[in-house]
């Protein structure tokens, strides 16, 4: 790769070696620094050198600020990201294909945007970046009336028979996507254990299928195989924390939380979002240790500036769970993560549409629950619902409530069929074509978002600026 003190003019180069010379490069931003940071999870240090370096005209910097702005899911950052992958487009490769990736998962785009975004797409594959096929897929996939000649699985099909790698982790991507990925096990496996040695994402798919099938011998051999990996430099800490946090999902098989906490404590150290793994392990089982080493977790994370710390913290001072509820500093640390932590958004609105600050704030309360039920996040259409049908502090609604209790009926629950069925049965007959046009309108932007967030996986950066594969 060409050195990025091509991209700098003459004046200010003259100034960086002037500083050189005088400070033997003490102090000086650090693009190295900055990668390794973002590799550990530490997004302050990496975002400090990159904004030094990017205003000194560094293009790769200016690719990974856009990067981190990325990664934290605000749609005002993610703005400033798409006018930067522009500015440096016309002289970084990287850019292009960075600008790709983010019009082919951007919300409401328009038609000639998604084809900008195969163009670009295409023509980063075409000069060998790396983590391209992804995102073309989904854009195939999200948006067939653009694309009416074009079948996303054929076209996977097709690279994986020209022998493209990628193409097998599109393939797995899109089992998520379909979902059909349980009716697929073999082929995940078979793809994975392939890529493995390149792919070090793979990790997380191998122990996913292997807790699904509750395979201990083989679980045992990846995580061997994945510490060894991890000990040379070859996996990522990140990689060990996911796959820890899989290992403790007791909805993918019998967890195993005691060889999860083994991993997490091992790369916490130089992997802070770790800190905030254990602090949740404890939550979820609480027999691995008290509330003062949940805090001492959640300290940790706190000081290294992890949003999912304050979700955590204040989830627990909302309910109450191993500290005395307390409803105002449970606002203020999920004030902290709504940023980026969509669950906080949900347990704001309940704050909200419970009271618990003093009165009800009906009109806070959807604010933050629809932001939350938009991005996903189970229960917020049932929450929505009832703030609808009972009315407090509000007039009860029965269009608006009976159209969140249909949303509400994916989560297939009793509870939410019971309600649905009452607010069914509460619509009056000559609203039900306005609460069906509000219904299609609602599912229409709900689509959108489920496949956005699906493939805004395929943005994430990896070490060293190269794309994560899923």
């Amino acid at each position: 790769m060409a050195s990025p003190l091509r991209s700098l003019s003459a004046p200010t180069l003259l100034s960086l070696a002037i500083a050189m010379g005088i400070s033997g490069c003490a102090g000086l931003p650090d693009q190295r620094l900055a990668n390794e940071a973002l590799k550990r999870g530490d997004t302050a240090v990496a975002e400090q050198n990159y904004r030094q370096l990017a205003d000194l005209g560094y293009s790769d910097a200016q690719v990974g600020l856009a990067d981190i702005q990325v990664g934290t899911r605000d749609p005002e950052l993610i703005k400033q990201a798409e006018a930067t992958y522009r500015a440096a487009a016309s002289t970084s490769p990287r850019a292009q294909s960075r600008l790709g990736k983010l019009l082919a998962v951007k919300p409401n785009s328009t038609e000639a945007e998604q084809h900008e975004a195969e163009g670009l797409l295409k023509q980063a594959f075409a000069n060998g970046e790396q983590g391209t096929l992804i995102p073309l897929a989904m854009l195939y996939l999200q948006y067939p009336h653009s694309f009416p000649n074009v079948n996303a699985q054929q076209k996977i099909s097709q690279w994986r028979a020209q022998g493209y790698p990628e193409a097998g982790l599109a393939q797995v991507l899109l089992y998520r996507t379909q979902g059909t990925y349980d009716q697929h096990l073999a082929d995940v496996e078979s793809i994975c254990k392939q890529a493995l040695n390149t792919t070090d994402i793979c990790y997380v798919e191998l122990a996913t299928v292997y807790q699904k099938r509750g395979e201990a011998d083989k679980q045992a051999a990846l995580l061997d195989q994945m510490q060894k990996g991890y000990a040379l430099g070859s996996v990522t800490a990140q990689r060990v924390d996911s796959v820890a946090r899989v290992l403790s999902d007791a909805t993918l098989g019998k967890p195993d939380e005691k060889t999860s906490q083994q991993l997490l404590e091992k790369v916490a150290p130089t992997y802070p979002a770790s800190w905030v793994s254990l602090a949740q392990l404890l939550y979820d089982y609480p027999e691995l240790g008290d509330v003062d080493k949940m805090m001492e977790y959640l300290d940790n994370g706190r000081a290294a500036d992890q949003p999912r710390a304050e979700l955590l913290l204040g989830r627990l001072y909302y309910e109450g769970k191993m500290v005395l509820p307390d409803a105002h500093k449970a606002q203020e640390h999920l004030q902290k993560a709504a940023a980026t932590q969509l669950s906080a958004h949900y347990y704001l609105g309940q704050l909200y549409r419970r009271g618990y600050l003093g009165n009800p704030d009906p009109q806070k309360a959807v604010d933050q629950l629809l932001t939350a039920a938009r991005g996903g996040q189970a229960s917020a259409d049932f929450a929505i619902a009832q703030l609808f049908s009972q009315g407090k502090g509000i007039k009860p609604d029965p269009v608006n409530a009976w159209v969140f209790g249909q949303l509400a009926l994916v989560q297939d629950t009793p509870e939410a069929k019971d309600l649905a069925a009452q607010l069914n049965d509460q619509l009056p007959p000559e609203k039900r074509a306005t609460a069906q046009r509000l219904l299609q309108q609602e599912q229409q932007v709900r689509g959108a978002s489920a496949q956005n967030a699906l493939a805004m996986q395929a943005l994430q950066p990896e070490q060293d600026g190269e794309d994560a594969p899923l």
